[in-house]
């Protein structure tokens, strides 16, 4: 029996790796080694009976759901099912309540860790000619996600005010800190859209562990804050944010680095923030010596303050990277469809999240391999591109012999490699849809109540 259960979990883990081009002689595969995936389950799952799906198959079925273009349940049963039979095994049923009743006992610690492992790797094996100026930048910025109206994710995810009773959905809010070299998620905050600090400070400030010395934080006017700073300092940290829209920059005073560059002493807030307790308040610095430049009618505050290590216009250039994170959400949100999450309660709704992520970074270990081999930046490769040939590949890895598996990861690297995003530099578009939409009347009252006036011969909006 116990043969058996090993069997089955080595052959779901190296069919989870082969997924993602995770073979021995190739860079960055210790990113999802067989021993890491290994550890964690052991440390987050303390036992298991032998079921249709055991943790690893849970998963990596979670995981075919969210890169498929189908996300129901019902799709990813029907593959475990087809995979089961191929393998000689028996059939499960297609019934998705077994699986359901898996995913809900999957802990979201181990998705945790797995997407903080692989961020962390693949972060730290970045080559040193993708970082800037050898120093790496870290993105961070907000998004928000929306999910099914049910009473529990309204409860914990509650939707905004502006939006009428009945007729809303409850929506997140996400924090993210991401590798501007490799593109991988280093950590994320979920919290909920409104109340108590649930605003972007607030999440940003639970994941600053993710941040290490000599790290520089880019971002935009919203995170320009003294306090933000000065943690950040105490971090060994750099940061570069557009100023705050409240501050107001006069480069007439200060020490002059030459045009629209100067150095200028921030003094600290009379005003104790609501988050912060008075010995830590205390403990702030009492003035920040931060640089400011302006540049295409920007104002970027930074606190590296050597004009001749950075100039003003190598910090200029950097800023524009960090559009680079808005395009990273779009991936997650839109390529990967992470905008409208399909769980009903807010365990899962957290554990839908953190698998996306998973299969972000997986992807991102992929563009990494075929940056590595060909000497690209792995910025330069089209995300969805090798979401397509990941998914064109699929099966020929899972029926191929491992004296094989290196030929075919090197075809899958240099087509990987060849799908290159267009020079974009300067782009500008308006943001605006061009196409209408189909002219049906939105749901202006719950639905149930419509419903009746239906029934009643009423109106139906």
């Amino acid at each position: 029996m116990f043969d058996y259960i090993h069997k089955q979990i080595s052959r779901q883990m190296d069919a989870l790796r082969r997924r993602f081009a995770q073979t021995e002689g190739l860079p960055f595969s210790d990113v999802l080694s067989d021993e890491t995936i290994q550890n964690i389950i052991e440390e987050e799952v303390s036992s298991y009976r032998n079921r249709i799906f055991p943790p690893i198959v849970t998963l990596c079925a979670f995981l075919s759901q969210v890169l498929s273009s189908d996300h129901s349940c019902q799709n990813a049963v029907a593959k475990v099912l087809a995979e089961r039979v191929a393998q000689g095994e028996p059939p499960c049923s297609s019934n998705t309540k077994s699986y359901c009743n898996a995913r809900l006992r999957l802990p979201v610690r181990l998705v945790k860790r797995l997407v903080r492992e692989t961020g962390r790797l693949l972060h730290l094996k970045s080559e040193e000619g993708w970082k800037w100026k050898g120093r790496s930048v870290m993105l961070v910025d907000g998004t928000t996600v929306s999910m099914p109206d049910t009473p529990e994710n309204q409860k914990t995810y509650p939707q905004p005010e502006s939006q009428k009773e009945g007729v809303g959905f409850p929506i997140a809010r996400i924090v993210a800190i991401i590798s501007l070299s490799c593109g991988a998620v280093l950590d994320v905050a979920i919290g909920p859209y409104k109340g108590k600090e649930t605003g972007e400070h607030s999440l940003l400030r639970q994941i600053l562990g993710s941040i290490s010395a000599g790290d520089i934080i880019l971002g935009d006017r919203y995170y320009c804050s003294y306090f933000l700073i000065a943690m950040l300092q105490r971090l060994g940290a750099d940061a570069v944010f557009q100023i705050h829209s409240g501050r107001k920059s006069d480069f007439r005073r200060g020490k002059r680095l030459g045009k629209n560059d100067h150095i200028v002493i921030w003094e600290k807030p009379k005003q104790r923030p609501a988050w912060m307790n008075e010995s830590m308040y205390r403990q702030m610095p009492d003035t920040l010596t931060i640089r400011e430049i302006k540049i295409n009618k920007k104002v970027i505050t930074t606190t590296l303050l050597d004009p001749k290590e950075v100039t003003k216009n190598e910090l200029g250039k950097l800023y524009t990277k960090r559009w680079l994170i808005e395009v990273d959400f779009r991936f997650i949100k839109t390529v990967l469809q992470m905008d409208v999450l399909s769980c009903k309660t807010p365990d899962m709704v957290c554990k839908e999240i953190w698998v996306h992520l998973l299969a972000y970074n997986l992807i991102r270990t992929v563009m990494a391999q075929a940056a590595y081999r060909y000497n690209l930046p792995p910025r330069t490769l089209s995300f969805k591109g090798t979401l397509q040939q990941l998914n064109a590949f699929k099966g020929t890895f899972l029926r191929t012999a491992k004296t094989r598996l290196s030929i075919m990861y090197g075809y899958l690297l240099e087509v990987i490699a060849s799908h290159r995003v267009g020079n974009r530099s300067r782009r500008s578009e308006p943001r605006a849809v061009k196409r209408r939409r189909k002219p049906y009347p939105l749901l202006t009252k719950p639905r149930e109540e419509a419903r009746n006036e239906l029934r009643r011969g009423g109106a139906s909006a």
